[in-house]
């Protein structure tokens, strides 16, 4: 389960408005990514909203031999959030997973970004269940 979690949200993107709007263009543009990046797509499922006359933004996901990629968008805001998780089991993809969110973001071209990095799968951070369901 070790691995990295980028999580990124992109505000006043200045790309040509498709991207955006229409989801094989979305779908291209993270495989192309995937790939150029050294990640392995697997499957994938993407769909778009609205209709052909209005598009509505799209949303999507690559399912990765690594993990996954998630990536919504919202036309009518010029806005984006990705989610890319990569394990590194077997080898370290942290960089491929860093040069594939710099590729997406630098295509979507936003004016600003809030990014956050998870370091996932650190068992000794993990803490007791607690039946009752309460939280500390």
């Amino acid at each position: 389960m070790h691995g990295l979690h980028l999580i990124d949200e992109l505000y006043d993107c200045r790309c040509d408005p498709q991207l955006l709007a229409d989801a094989a263009a979305l779908r291209g543009l993270c495989l192309a990514t995937c790939s150029a990046d050294g990640l392995t797509p697997v499957g994938l499922v993407f769909h778009q909203f609205g209709n052909a006359l209005e598009p509505a933004g799209a949303t999507g996901a690559v399912v990765l031999a690594e993990s996954h990629l998630a990536v919504h968008t919202w036309p009518e805001t010029k806005s984006v959030s990705l989610d890319l998780y990569v394990c590194n089991f077997s080898q370290d993809n942290s960089s491929a997973a860093r040069d594939a969110c710099r590729r997406l973001i630098s295509a979507f071209a936003p004016a600003r970004v809030l990014r956050r990095e998870l370091v996932r799968g650190l068992p000794e951070l993990a803490g007791p269940i607690d039946p009752t369901g309460e939280s500390d």
